[in-house]
């Protein structure tokens, strides 16, 4: 619970809030108490925040950047889905998610009575999923889904909080104290669970709580695509995202929204990175390795512009688009750009000094602006021409100055040491020469996605190979030694491999939400995860399912 004497300097100070959180720098001494810590407020830790203070739990939530969401919001990651979810392979609260998104603009723009009555609304019609939508919407609709219970007092969230120590005797945590970014003070925060959501596994490290990074030796998984060497610094790259629009009534030469040329543009201009098997030409080009195939595949910008239909790379992350309106409205078609071109694997951010991390963040926005502008100036027409002088910067979807993401896109975590964790071998089509996976017995979850490894540190090019439909034991979920820390996010016992499948925003919220409902189910039944996993699954497992978890598929094999 939180401290009696902090909840009163909570609500007695409420007018020294900052970005709509409640301001700390009155408390003294600087600790707070809690039933569950959650540090990282991305889309595992806001799902963990909700079904726990759903189940009676005082929940503190941090988060080191100044919006909730992660790769929905700060990190501008349109979700990435499988086919089925409009009718199954999510949890409940991922659903309620969903919707919202689609009750927000039916509420808020001005809809094309077609759009508004349409029950799987698309806002962007990207193609990359079936709710392709603006981050600062999907920001709006997480802050609505916790305004309730932060106001009642049982979530307090704390933003621009990085984790900095762990505290623990033996096996279990005692707290965790945060760093926070705009004032420079600290704040412990304690408490009886914790949940790391955090991108990279932050907690791991500080608690030294056994973890793997980067990619595993064949002869410990036994994976077919697993290195003969553990290489733990090769991890997929990163991605700085930034959204950007179109405006059709301007000529293609206006310098109307013309950057200035970006510092090391002419670097990143040349930049033809050094990959196994070796990359296509340069980055910046419409030119880029198919990830399956790993051969040259040609893209243009529009639509209007492919002579062979779904060659086009704007609609794929298109977020917004003005055909949801009705009549002459103000604004653009908006797409958000995570693509091929501008994926960043020259350093890896896990285990790194933050002198070299801040710099490998960097020189991530630096390739990403140059391709930007390498976009409004140099990009080959069909026509002829050169360049795209009709593209800007959409800063204000994206809560940011200058139209980038808050954050990189981070693929790839640090992992722990679990009670179980998932290879190729489980869920890989070719490991497993075409035979559906065994179920697992603690399954607590489902998942659909590729094995998609995009290019990585160590000098891979991608590695994506087929993946089943996959279910998400609870054993991923729990480290080997520690007792009251559970993984939240892509920290789950998984492999570099099968990282790349279980990354996804589907898959993430529902880790993130069973980690909550785990820490409660043990708060109400006076357990332990452990406990849980060896001796009271099916209880636990009967508990999630009347929250809305689906634990495993239907025959998908015949749609």
């Amino acid at each position: 619970m939180l401290l009696e004497a902090d909840s009163e300097n909570l609500v007695q100070n409420g007018s020294a809030h900052r970005n709509t959180n409640w301001s700390l720098r009155s408390l003294r001494p600087r600790e707070l108490e809690a039933d569950l810590i959650i540090a990282g407020g991305g889309m595992g830790g806001c799902a963990a925040a909700l079904s726990a203070a759903e189940r009676g739990l005082r929940v503190i939530l941090t988060e080191e950047t100044d919006w909730i969401g992660g790769q929905l919001t700060s990190q501008a990651v349109p979700p990435d889905e499988h086919p089925w979810i409009e009718q199954f392979g999510c949890t409940r609260r991922y659903r309620r998610f969903r919707e919202s998104v689609r009750d927000y603009y039916r509420a808020n723009f001005p809809l094309s009575r077609k759009a508004s009555r349409d029950p799987l609304l698309n806002p962007g019609g990207g193609r990359v999923s079936r709710l392709c939508h603006e981050p600062r919407v999907a920001h709006a609709v997480l802050e609505q889904q916790l305004a309730f219970w932060r106001s009642c007092g049982r979530i307090l969230l704390l933003l621009e909080h990085r984790p900095v120590a762990v505290h623990t005797t033996g096996d279990r945590i005692n707290a965790v104290t945060f760093l926070d970014l705009q004032e420079g003070s600290e704040v412990t925060l304690s408490g009886s669970w914790f949940i790391d959501a955090t991108e990279l596994g932050d907690l791991l490290p500080l608690g030294k709580v056994e973890y793997v990074s980067g990619a595993e030796a064949r002869r410990e998984t036994g994976e077919p695509h697993a290195k003969e060497e553990a290489q733990p610094d090769n991890v997929q790259g990163v991605t700085w995202c930034f959204a950007m629009a179109h405006d059709p009534d301007c000529p293609n030469d206006s310098d109307r929204y013309r950057i200035s040329k970006p510092e090391n543009y002419d670097f990143w201009r040349n930049y033809q990175p050094n990959l196994n098997p070796g990359w296509c030409g340069k980055m910046y080009d419409w030119a880029y390795c198919h990830p399956v195939t790993l051969k040259p595949i040609e893209r243009v910008l529009f639509r209007h512009e492919a002579e062979i239909p779904g060659r086009a790379i704007w609609d794929y992350r298109q977020i917004f688009s003005r055909n949801i309106l009705d009549g002459n409205h103000p604004g653009h078609d908006v797409s958000l750009v995570n693509w091929p071109q501008n994926d960043y694997f020259e350093g890896n951010l896990i285990d790194q000094p933050r002198e070299l991390f801040e710099r490998y963040c960097r020189e991530a926005k630096e390739m990403s602006l140059g391709f930007f502008y390498w976009l409004q100036t140099e990009a080959p027409r069909p026509d002829g021409g050169q360049g795209y002088g009709s593209l800007y910067l959409k800063p204000d979807i994206l809560g940011t100055p200058d139209g980038f993401a808050k954050a990189p896109y981070i693929r790839e975590s640090r992992r722990i040491r679990a009670l179980f964790t998932v290879t190729e071998n489980h869920i890989g089509v070719e490991a497993r020469e075409g035979r559906f996976p065994d179920p697992f017995p603690d399954s607590v979850g489902v998942g659909s996605y590729r094995i998609d490894l995009h290019p990585s540190t160590g000098g891979d090019n991608y590695i994506d190979i087929a993946a089943f439909p996959f279910q998400v034991p609870l054993g991923s979920l729990i480290p080997q030694r520690v007792e009251n820390l559970i993984a939240g996010c892509k920290n789950i016992g998984v492999t570099h491999i099968t990282n790349g499948c279980y990354r996804l925003h589907p898959v993430e919220w529902n880790v993130g939400e069973v980690a909550g409902l785990l820490a409660a189910y043990c708060v109400e039944n006076r357990s332990s995860p452990k406990a849980v996993y060896q001796h009271h699954l099916k209880p636990f497992q009967d508990f999630i399912v009347s929250e809305g978890v689906e634990l495993k598929w239907p025959d998908v094999t015949a749609r």
